[in-house]
């Protein structure tokens, strides 16, 4: 069905946005929507339905591409505040990788990673010097995980580390699928002076089975779109900043 096709694609489709397109009403939409929903296909959302993904994430390539111009705003944001001759650490995500991507200008940049992507990306910057940890290669993302990758990012102390998560829920814990991959998380938590996560709005209408922290220790959240009320409450109460990144034309 088109619908689904469209959902899976954009991560996320809205009752109105569907009954303009398919240029039918929205009572027709969202009984389609709650079909879709009763099969296994869709969770609904206010205003429409997100596909549904259980225990699994989505694919590298379609996670990609998912809201690549909000990713794009949060990346030059995030770039925007980590200053020339500093020390960062960049972690595993398509989030992350567009913060690299912002990057590419700044001089005298020293960056662990264990993101392949990351690396690959900021090799074009003569000015920055990369380090890539050791760790068990998941083919799926080019990302380096497991025991080794955590002791590795034990030997540093950052200026700031940069941190993705797959979901982020309403109580403020950032949220992931892989175990190993929480473990690298965790380590890197320790190890930076100041710790900054990244997370589109589409991660707040995600969820993971394993919680890597709480927002609370965490200096400054980069978004793309303003948070719902009550974690914006408990971001205030932490002291942890939401920079809403303007989406770039």
């Amino acid at each position: 069905m088109e619908i689904l096709s469209l959902a899976r694609s954009m991560g996320r489709v809205m009752v109105d946005d569907l009954a303009k397109h398919f240029d039918v009403a929205a009572q027709t939409i969202r009984r389609d929507l709650g079909d879709l929903a009763d099969l296994g296909h869709l969770d609904r959302v206010h205003g429409g339905a997100v596909p549904r993904q259980g225990m699994v994430n989505i694919a590298y390539e379609r996670r990609r591409k998912l809201n690549a111009s909000g990713k794009q705003a949060i990346g030059a944001a995030v770039a925007a505040a980590i200053p020339e001759n500093s020390s960062v650490i960049l972690t595993l995500g398509t989030t992350t990788e567009a913060v690299a991507q912002a990057l590419l200008h700044h001089r005298n940049l020293t960056v662990i990673t264990n993101n392949m992507n990351v690396a690959n990306i900021l090799g074009a910057n003569p000015g920055c010097e990369i380090v890539v940890t050791g760790g068990a290669l998941r083919r799926s993302d080019g990302g380096l995980v497991g025991a080794l990758t955590a002791e590795f990012f034990g030997q540093f102390k950052v200026d700031i580390a940069v941190l993705g998560a797959s979901a982020l829920d309403q109580d403020g814990d950032l949220l992931d699928y892989d175990l190993a991959e929480v473990r690298v998380s965790r380590a890197i938590l320790a190890q930076a002076r100041t710790t900054f996560v990244v997370a589109d709005h589409m991660k707040l209408t995600r969820s993971a089975p394993a919680r890597i922290a709480s927002l609370s220790p965490v200096a400054k959240l980069f978004t793309d779109q303003p948070l719902p009320p009550e974690l914006t409450r408990r971001c205030t109460e932490w002291g942890c900043e939401v920079v809403v990144a303007p989406t770039l034309a």
